[in-house]
């Protein structure tokens, strides 16, 4: 009779992980709905303008994958790339925000809204990445699948601006600087975004060594 060797036990996500998910999606939330709200009935507030900061929408995923990792807690290598792509964008928003956008006014005057989706989500969405990595391996090469958005982003800014006379980033406004001075800027930021991308990844490979939960692993089935 042949002997059947037991698969890897599959590793449920710690309940106080799961509850500290809910509790800064929450805080993720009312900071992403109270600048529409509050200034939903004033004339120069626009929604499409607001829905156009990359903080913003990476915030807004955010939230979600929070929600979801909470709730569910998929494990399969889809989601986790989704995951992934929300680190990725969280931790872009948090470093651009540090170098570039520190000094400058991005509609988040409220220091606790701004401190929210700036440093504190990012942190957050991060520092998750590392204590609850992937359970699946995720390649370099589909690490950069991440930098899809913020080429999509960069493109979208770049269409609308000119059509509405408005830029979300003093970076992606080529009134001031020009279209060549723009387009290096950009390169430099793509090569810095590509790096994250490969970091954030890297990092979270470095926490499932971490965890001991091997190298290559197949995609397990997703426990709630």
């Amino acid at each position: 009779m042949t002997a059947v060797t037991p698969g890897p036990a599959i590793r449920r996500t710690h309940p106080i992980v799961r509850v500290l998910r809910i509790v800064f999606a929450a805080l993720g939330i009312v900071a992403l709905a109270w600048i529409p709200l509050r200034n939903i009935d004033e004339p120069t507030f626009s929604v499409a303008n607001y829905f156009s900061y990359f903080t913003i929408l990476s915030n807004v995923l955010a939230a979600i994958v929070l929600l979801v990792g909470a709730v569910r807690d998929p494990q399969d290598t889809r989601w986790q790339l989704v995951r992934g792509a929300a680190t990725v964008y969280m931790v872009i928003t948090g470093i651009i925000y540090a170098v570039l956008l520190a000094n400058v006014d991005v509609m988040l005057q409220d220091r606790w809204i701004n401190d929210t989706l700036h440093r504190i989500l990012p942190l957050v969405l991060f520092l998750d990445w590392i204590v609850n990595p992937p359970r699946v391996r995720i390649t370099d090469l589909q690490s950069l699948s991440w930098l899809a958005f913020p080429v999509v982003y960069g493109v979208y800014t770049l269409i609308r601006g000119p059509i509405v006379d408005w830029y979300p980033y003093p970076f992606l406004d080529p009134r001031e600087q020009g279209y060549l001075q723009l387009a290096v800027g950009l390169v430099v930021l793509l090569v810095a975004m590509t790096l994250m991308a490969l970091a954030v990844n890297a990092s979270g490979r470095l926490g499932r060594r971490w965890r001991g939960l091997g190298g290559d692993e197949p995609d397990p089935v997703s426990v709630a």
